[in-house]
């Protein structure tokens, strides 16, 4: 298989993980799930154990909820396959942290790009809602549409998935 870059983005609860992990399941090149998240309260450490449950022993999960440009860099193989969940909660952390800005989604992207093996990235579309009513709010929608829209360039494939059927957008 051919190292491609694969975005796949959609709405809360949407399915999109699971169909992100089901695009490299039968794989036996290393498996590298970057996960984002981080446990702040007990409805998230229950979403992390069920997403954790979901994968089998071939998975190495690592935690990035912050250097994530750095941790898809050091992790690409040219045979090995590399699942970011999710680009969104990643653009959070790094917000609430203060350190979101040109430089991190250049890096994100550049890494996105330049990875050796095949990289699927996970990342909610959060702009087909209301309008959020604080300043902070708005601008992670603002944020997350326009990074989406910037990894989406770069990607060989960019997914949809709603209600859990996916959609192909691109590629």
């Amino acid at each position: 298989m051919k190292p491609k870059r694969i975005l796949v983005t959609g709405g809360a609860r949407s399915g999109k993980s699971r169909f992100a992990e089901s695009l490299v399941e039968g794989q036996e090149a290393p498996l590298v799930y970057l996960a984002t998240a981080q446990a702040f309260d007990a409805e998230m450490r229950e979403r992390i154990r069920l997403h954790r449950e979901r994968r089998d022993t071939r998975w190495t999960t690592l935690e990035a909820p912050l250097d994530l440009a750095q941790a898809l860099g050091a992790q690409g193989r040219p045979e090995g396959f590399i699942l970011v969940d999710c680009v969104t909660l990643w653009l959070s952390n790094m917000m609430l942290a203060e350190r979101y800005g040109e430089t991190a989604s250049a890096a994100l992207i550049d890494a996105f790009r330049d990875s050796l093996g095949t990289v699927v990235l996970v990342t909610n579309e959060v702009g087909q809602g209301i309008v959020p009513e604080n300043a902070l709010a708005r601008r992670f929608r603002d944020e997350a549409g326009i990074l989406n829209q910037r990894l989406a360039e770069v990607a060989d494939e960019v997914h949809a998935v709603m209600a859990g059927l996916p959609l192909r957008l691109k590629g």
